[in-house]
């Protein structure tokens, strides 16, 4: 059997079978197949640790079009291959995928590998390869109770209901692997700093031996169509020793790294960010001061459709709607150049184009009677389909905006580093009365914080200054970091940044 060929094939109609599905479709069903490079790079690391003599016992139940057991062919000799596994739930890959490897010894299913039912001992996998479906929690809604009840049952894994579907898949998976069976998981590495990934973690840590995590660089996104930081976590089916430590892993391939580090288990349970190790060192006790400490810190307002909600002057006044029902907003960080913006006398931000978000309070029947030209706007976002949106149709009045004052400082919640070490992330002062979207954080000084800036009106500026000298290195143990080397902050990740510089303002 010549698999090089069977490759070619593979990738061919890969690509066929892509291009037939639009980009949407794929991202509802967390369609991202594995480049051939890297599926190579993972079954080539799954060699360096399976026991040398034991026969292989593969299992891909998220098989697609089969990169894994295509590399699993290519690496491991043939002869070594006792028995190859894999479910497709997705006819639209499983047919002409089946179809591609019907001339070589795969036992190939075209079914929902999270209804099947877990094989008996002597019929389970000592290796478990998987890029299981990246499928976002809200594309599960109906099945997530579920969903739930199997992962707890298979893998004592209490998944949150904001998980996506590949903590499910790793859960459902635990029963059908052997004792001291070898798995490579390749996921997002998002799971290692958000809230829900605690669930997966503490599997890792309590239910089964983790050996490995191997986090590749963000701005090498792995996946073309998918802006998605990946890791590939390896772990033995075999109860947790004392005292065990886990090798991390971060840049170039899984067995040649840019960085290492063997961290202790004892550590990663105190850790809530595992995304510091390689990189950083074990997080050190201290008592010294976090923004939390001087700031209450939230995200902007989430108008539920931008372009229907936020208007410039010259739109208000081109419909004649009232500039009353509208507060002013400051446009998306990419379109803000600077870090200090100055106020008119109406408290407008000076800037070339201001922008306004509408934020009406009166039920619609006032609206009618007072602003006949603003219920006329309103009419067309019910007919275009506006107020039927998420979070639109859950407000009680569906246009009012939720209640967030403005405030003197902003942080830009998303933005990209560079080669150089640009920082992505930057503190704004604001002087006017704007407010943001969700594309900033809001930092409101707490009332220690206004007293002192009461008493001393230049603290604004200097605050501003200490801020925009926080180390980006500070902000991103903090934060999390996606595809394409996106980095995110979310409230509490900048609640917690230290604020050294800030105590000896005020101290001073």
């Amino acid at each position: 059997m010549n698999f090089d060929e069977l490759e070619c094939e593979r990738k061919l109609l890969q690509a066929e079978l892509d291009s037939k599905k639009t980009q949407e479709e794929r991202n509802i069903m967390g369609q991202f197949s594995t480049p051939d490079t890297l599926a190579r790079d993972v079954l080539t690391h799954a060699k360096n640790i399976f026991p040398k003599d034991n026969k292989v016992l593969f299992l891909d139940p998220a098989f697609g079009t089969g990169s894994f057991y295509s590399a699993l062919n290519s690496v491991f000799p043939h002869e070594s291959i006792e028995i190859a596994t894999g479910f497709e739930i997705d006819e639209h890959y499983g047919k002409p995928a089946k179809k591609l490897w019907t001339r070589t010894d795969l036992n190939y299913h075209i079914a929902d590998f999270t209804n099947q039912i877990p094989p008996t001992e002597e019929n389970k996998y000592n290796l478990v390869i998987c890029n299981p479906p990246y499928v976002r929690h809200h594309h599960i809604k109906e099945l997530k109770e579920q969903l739930k009840e199997k992962a707890l049952e298979a893998a004592n894994m209490k998944v949150s209901g904001l998980a996506g579907l590949y903590c499910y898949f790793m859960a459902i998976t635990h029963p059908w692997m052997k004792k001291d069976g070898i798995a490579g998981w390749l996921i997002p590495s998002e799971f290692m700093d958000v809230n829900y990934g605690k669930a997966v973690k503490e599997y890792l840590l309590n239910e089964v031996t983790l050996l490995q995590i191997h986090r590749f660089d963000p701005s090498d996104v792995q996946f073309d169509d998918a802006l998605v930081s990946s890791a590939v976590v390896w772990f033995k089916n075999k109860e947790p020793e004392d005292n065990s430590t886990v090798k991390f892993t971060y840049g170039g391939t899984i067995d040649n790294p840019e960085n290492e580090k063997n961290v202790s288990v004892s550590i990663l349970k105190k850790e809530k960010k595992w995304s510091r190790f390689p990189l950083s060192e074990e997080r050190e006790e201290s008592n010294e001061p976090k923004l939390s400490d001087y700031f209450t810190i939230k995200r902007g307002i989430a108008t539920g459709d931008n372009k229907f909600f936020i208007l410039t002057r010259n739109q208000i006044e081109e419909r004649a709607l009232p500039l009353e029902q509208f507060r002013p907003i400051l446009p998306s960080p990419r379109y803000l150049d600077t870090t200090e913006l100055k106020s008119d006398d109406n408290g407008y931000p000076v800037m070339e184009q201001q922008l306004f978000v509408l934020d009406c309070k009166l039920p619609l029947d006032e609206v009618k009677r007072i602003y006949p030209n603003l219920y006329n706007y309103l009419e067309e976002g019910i007919r275009s389909g506006v107020s039927d949106r998420y979070l639109c149709k859950n407000r009680k009045i569906w246009y009012a905006q939720e209640n967030r004052s403005e405030s003197l400082f902003y942080c830009t919640y998303i933005g990209r580093s560079d080669q150089e070490g640009k920082k992505p992330f930057r503190f704004i002062l604001n002087n006017s009365k704007a407010i943001v979207s969700n594309s900033y954080l809001i930092l409101y000084p707490n009332s220690k914080l206004e007293k002192e800036m009461n008493k001393k009106p230049q603290l604004k500026e200097l605050l501003l200054k200490a801020l925009n000298q926080i180390t980006g290195k500070a902000m991103l143990d903090e934060g999390r970091v996606y595809g394409g080397g996106m980095h995110k902050l979310e409230p509490k990740e900048l609640a917690n940044v230290p604020a050294t510089l800030i105590t000896s303002l005020i101290s001073d």
